[in-house]
């Protein structure tokens, strides 16, 4: 058998990719079309917008909404939608698309922690902003994040808990958590997390 999955790798593509690459297949035939998009240029109300998503791929995901839908709500079960099926494929994932997949959410990751250190910088509580961030870059550590009260408390459960806490070590320090450097943290991160250094 090895003699063969050595001549022949693609023999043995279905046992770690195959589930996948059909599910992705599925999602992407579910992709509005243009003609899709011209129907929705076309519609008057958002009650009219949501009657032609139910005829698409998306379906009732917005059956539960009563009229008139808020363009809030769209947009929040339009991204739920989305991070359920990323999780789906993360979790069916196996190396080294598994890997991957955790670095597409490492970016939102990082924004997520630089909106709880600057809403902390500004007093704001920690609880209320959890809500703000993007439903990818949550991580199971974030709801302890809720404890911290203040930015040396965050900076300790952030270097400590997180999957961030690699990229934080290395190139931020407790006293660099101030309004002036935010913006500057959060490039530093973006640039360890790209290059690994």
């Amino acid at each position: 058998m090895t003699l063969l999955t050595n001549l022949f790798p693609e023999v043995m593509f279905n046992i770690n990719d195959g589930y996948l690459e059909g599910l992705t297949r599925g999602f992407k035939a579910g992709i509005l079309t243009r003609t899709d998009y011209l129907n929705l240029v076309q519609c008057e109300s958002i009650d009219d917008l949501k009657l032609h998503l139910q005829s698409t791929d998306y379906g009732n995901f917005l059956a539960n909404e009563p009229s008139p839908v808020q363009v809030a709500v769209i947009d929040e079960k339009l991204k739920e939608k989305m991070v359920q099926e990323f999780r789906h494929i993360r979790n069916q994932a196996v190396e080294p698309l598994s890997t991957f997949l955790d670095y597409v959410t490492y970016s939102y990751m990082i924004d997520n922690i630089v909106l709880l250190i600057t809403g902390s910088l500004h007093g704001r509580p920690i609880g209320e902003l959890i809500a703000k961030c993007h439903p990818l870059g949550s991580f199971e550590q974030m709801e302890a994040l809720n404890i911290a009260s203040t930015t040396a408390e965050l900076y300790n459960a952030v270097i400590v808990d997180t999957p961030l806490a690699p990229f934080f070590a290395d190139c931020i320090s407790e006293q660099d958590l101030d309004e002036m450097n935010i913006e500057i943290i959060r490039n530093k991160l973006y640039k360890v997390r790209k290059t690994g250094s």
